[in-house]
C-alpha cells in the first residue's frame, strides 16, 4: 500500500467520517427489483463488514417516467422509504455507510412514458422520448430532489445523482440530445442549467450534513 498511503486512512467530510477511501460503486445487480429487502440488506451489510468506506446502491428511479425499466425500483413514497430503511439499518449495524444512487434514465428509459430535453430516440430503446415542456422539466427536477429527501428519511448517508453515461442530466448537457432553443438549451450555460439546478435544489433540501 506504499503507493497509496492514504487509501485506508479515514476521510473526514466535516459532518461524518468515512473509515477509509474505498468506495464500492453502483452495480445494477437487479436485487432491488426482487423486492426482497432483507436480501438486499444482507448484500450490502456483508460488504460493510468487509470494511468498505462507502457503498452506492444500484440505480433507483425518482419517478415512473425516469425509471430504467417498468417495475424498476423507485424512491417516491413512504412505503418505499420503509423498504429502504431495512437496508440502511442493516448497513449501519455492520458499521458501514451507504448512499443511494438516483438514476433518471431520460431517453434510455425502456417505456413509452420516457422523457428527454428533445425527442431524439436512443439507439438502444424502441421508444422515442416525450419532449419536456417547462412544467415537465420542473417536475423532473422536483422528483429528483424528492427522491433525495426520501433517501435521507430512509437513513441513507447520502445520494449519488447519476449524471454520466448518457442518462437524463447528460442529455441536457450535450447538443446531440438537447435541441432546445429556450433557457434549457442552446448555449452551454443554458444546457448546464438543469444539472446545476438539480444539485443546488437537492443541497438546499437535504441540508449540509448529507453526502451528494
Amino acid at each position: 500500500m506504499t503507493a497509496y498511503p492514504n487509501l485506508l486512512a479515514p476521510l473526514d467530510l466535516g459532518f461524518t467520517t468515512l473509515k477509509n477511501r474505498v468506495l464500492m460503486g453502483s452495480m445494477h445487480t437487479g436485487l432491488e427489483e426482487t423486492k426482497d429487502w432483507n436480501r438486499v440488506a444482507e448484500f450490502y451489510a456483508e460488504r460493510a463488514r468487509g470494511d468498505v468506506g462507502l457503498m452506492v446502491t444500484g440505480g433507483i428511479g425518482p419517478n415512473l417516467e425516469g425509471s430504467v425499466l417498468p417495475g424498476a425500483s423507485k424512491m417516491t413514497n413512504d412505503e418505499e422509504v420503509a423498504s429502504h430503511a431495512i437496508v440502511t439499518q442493516r448497513v449501519h449495524e455492520a458499521g458501514g455507510k451507504i448512499a443511494m444512487q438516483i438514476l433518471h434514465a431520460g431517453r434510455y428509459s425502456y417505456g413509452p412514458k420516457c422523457v428527454a430535453p428533445s425527442p431524439v430516440k436512443s439507439p438502444i430503446s424502441p421508444f422515442p422520448p416525450n419532449e419536456l415542456d417547462e412544467e415537465g422539466i420542473e417536475k423532473q427536477i422536483a422528483d429528483i430532489v424528492n427522491a433525495a429527501v426520501l433517501a435521507q428519511k430512509a437513513g441513507y448517508d447520502g445520494v449519488e445523482i447519476m449524471g454520466s453515461e448518457g442518462y437524463f442530466l447528460n442529455q441536457f448537457l450535450v447538443t446531440h440530445t438537447n435541441k432546445r432553443t429556450d433557457r434549457w438549451g442552446g448555449s452551454y450555460e443554458n444546457r448546464m442549467r438543469l444539472p446545476v439546478e438539480v444539485v443546488r435544489r437537492t443541497r438546499e433540501a437535504v441540508g449540509t450534513d448529507f453526502i451528494i
